[in-house]
């Protein structure tokens, strides 16, 4: 019979042999649901965390470095296109590096996440993630790891600070709230597909048509599509188009940027410019290393991030660097409805690339999309590229056939309103039965840091007008609002409001009110230097907008959601800018104006009381800006915009007085 001892030293032997050494790397415990996942799963790890300076006294305020890995695995059947992860980090955490994904709207790193506002990652250079079956479960084809380096705020040991939230971003995948697990300091999710396809809002109606393998186009307020025409193994031609699918959306000037992420360079580009002809960074950079016989004089541009502007339409037909259709209009791109013809731009742009991607089938478009107007435009966010079906061109010869891309993706920009920024316009009301005007409000357009040497004051309203003092400068408005105090018997801040300071405003004032219908005069002034071509508006009316019947100086449609879009007559759409007064020692500057009578028939609308508010705008839009409302309106006296209740301005006025004589 054996010795139990050496039997005991036997198997413990055997047991040390067959234990990995330590110096292996392991992999990680999975947490508990992967087994389960028969959909996306999503895993966010937190891996490490380090105090780091400056040291300070609050612990809310001390900062951390920190690092975290999320990994996507695709366990389904389904394949995951363009991935857009979604996470909600909760502890004000700044995003330093992130390596296999960039940030969805393009910003740039570091970036400042904010506890209400989710942030979004976009796979590159790997955006779709295969299915197991189709792939034999090769992880390097369904799984993808995104590393995340960055500095937060008041977690120390140990706390293990996690997300709020983990998540796809397209809604045709359903995502249940992330199960926290905090042995592994981890939290994960699992997606399902949801199969009802009315869920999905971005698709266009023709979406059903799209290629199978490619994801459908989707519908935002302004699409650029990168369509690579022609490829070679060290280069590529591509056609940048953008196309404007706002009805209010507008761009002037505008200044397209990207970033390359493969070292690629333009080498040469027509229909449009870049602001910076350098070759310099390449000459000294690993592109100068493998081009050797390049001469890069004739290169266009070498920056990671160039940023590319419109030629001029003088230039629409130069042999070297127009005639590319859609080019060359200034960089103005109209709503549709205001003008088709003018409601697009493009250019082609020969790229050349860096290894490995030297073969004709490495294509990788660039990432982190902006795109900018002038400042009566709308801001825009712009999303990552996703692919889609190659574009289709008609024969130029007329032929009853379409040339096809090689590879297409689309960049979807949707208007957006950036975090404390202001209106670029304001609107200022009055009507026949009040003789007080309600002007834009105080600071309508922000406060800039010069105003405040003027001892204005920024956060007391604007004082009631006389109508005329409408027409002058706020400058020129001081001694008209002053008597106007003294004759309505108003109170006066001490210092007196600070201007609205915006570059355009809108007079919306009502002119008549009968029996069968209304009228409305609306009068736009622009206070810049700058003369306005080509303008449009558009307001809002839900109250009224059934009874619009014409507008006599001004193109008006109605366009439906409420609303009515107006712009100049044919010859007429040009709003000049300010110009000095007859004398300019003594006389104000005068700003350029446009105006128009709108009528309104009271049949379709029954019941309408448009002194109370219904013959109000409740939005105006210029140039696709949304302008500043006040806050009252002239009624018998004045009511409150916004549905707080309705304010006389009898009550007011009697409020001032007592107030004036009580002192």
């Amino acid at each position: 019979m054996a010795n139990p001892m050496l039997l005991l030293l036997l198997l413990i032997s055997v047991a040390n042999f067959l234990r990995p050494s330590t110096s292996q790397s392991l992999p990680a415990a999975q947490p508990s649901n992967l087994t389960t996942c028969n959909g996306i799963f999503i895993n966010y790890l937190f891996e490490n965390r380090q105090k780091i300076h400056p040291f300070v006294s609050e612990p809310t305020k001390q900062p951390y470095s920190f690092g975290a890995n999320v990994t996507l695995l695709n366990s389904g059947t389904i394949v995951l296109k363009a991935w857009t992860l979604v996470i909600g980090f909760s502890h004000l955490e700044i995003l330093v590096s992130i390596s296999n994904a960039v940030l969805a709207d393009g910003s740039a790193l570091p970036f400042q996440s904010d506890p209400k506002t989710p942030v979004e990652f976009s796979g590159f250079p790997n955006p779709d993630l295969k299915t197991p079956i189709a792939t034999a479960g090769d992880l390097s084809q369904i799984q993808t790891s995104v590393s995340i380096i960055g500095t937060q705020f008041g977690v120390s040991n140990p706390a293990i600070p996690l997300p709020s939230t983990l998540s796809l971003s397209d809604p045709a995948w359903t995502c249940p709230p992330a199960a926290i697990d905090r042995s592994n300091r981890s939290i994960s999710t699992c997606c399902v597909q949801n199969l009802d396809p009315s869920t999905n809002s971005t698709l266009n109606d023709n979406s059903t048509l799209a290629d199978e393998n490619f994801l459908p186009r989707r519908a935002g307020d302004l699409s650029i599509t990168y369509d690579v025409i022609q490829a070679f193994p060290s280069s590529y031609l591509a056609l940048v188009t953008i196309e404007n699918e706002s009805p209010l959306g507008r761009l002037d000037n505008w200044r397209l940027s990207w970033e390359w992420m493969r070292g690629e360079f333009i080498n040469s580009i027509r229909g449009a410019y870049t602001s910076l002809v350098s070759s310099s960074d390449c000459i000294f950079g690993k592109q100068g290393e493998f081009y050797k016989d390049l001469d890069f004089s004739k290169v266009v541009n070498c920056q990671k991030i160039p940023t590319i502007l419109d030629l001029p339409s003088s230039m629409a037909n130069d042999n070297d660097l127009g005639k590319i259709p859609s080019c060359c209009r200034n960089g103005t791109i109209l709503p549709k409805s205001m003008d088709a013809s003018q409601s697009a731009s493009a250019f082609q742009l020969q790229v050349y690339k860096m290894p490995p991607d030297d073969n004709r089938t490495i294509l990788n478009p660039p990432q982190n999309w902006h795109i900018t107007g002038v400042t009566l435009n709308p801001d825009y966010t712009c999303g990552a590229p996703i692919r889609v079906a190659p574009s289709k061109f008609p024969d130029p010869s007329g032929l009853q056939s379409n040339s096809s891309a090689i590879a297409s993706w689309q960049v979807i920009c949707n208007i957006s309103q950036p975090k404390n920024s202001k209106p670029k316009c304001c609107v200022s009301f009055s009507a026949y039965y009040n003789d007080s005007a309600v002007p834009c409000k105080t600071c309508a357009c922000g406060c800039p840091a010069s105003s405040l040497s003027r001892t204005c004051n920024a956060t007391a309203p604007a004082l009631l007008l006389p109508p005329d003092a409408l027409l002058v400068p706020f400058d020129n408005r001081s001694a008209k609002a002053l008597a106007w105090a003294e004759i309505k018997h108003l109170a006066v801040p001490k210092p007196m409001p600070c201007g609205d300071f915006c570059g355009v405003s809108v007079n919306w004032h009502i002119n008549t009110d009968y029996g069968k219908g209304w009228t409305a005069r609306v009068t736009l002034f622009n206070w810049d230097d700058v003369s306005l071509a080509n303008w449009f508006m558009a307001v809002e009316m839900p109250k009224a907008y059934d009874g619009f019947e014409a507008m006599y100086s001004f193109n008006a449609t109605a366009i439906g959601k409420d609303t009515i879009f107006m712009q100049g007559l044919p010859g007429l759409n040009y709003l000049m800018g300010e110009v000095d007064g007859s004398n300019p020692a003594s006389d104000p500057r005068v700003p350029g104006k446009q105006q128009s009578v709108i009528s309104f028939t009271k049949s379709k609308t029954p019941g309408i009381n448009v002194p109370s508010g219904d013959g109000y705008p409740s939005k105006v839009f210029f140039n696709g800006e949304e302008c500043s409302l006040p806050d009252m309106i002239p009624t018998g006296g004045a009511s409150r915009i916004g549905g707080e209740g309705r304010v006389s301005m009898v009550l007011i006025l009697l409020a001032t007085v007592f107030v004036l004589f009580g002192q």
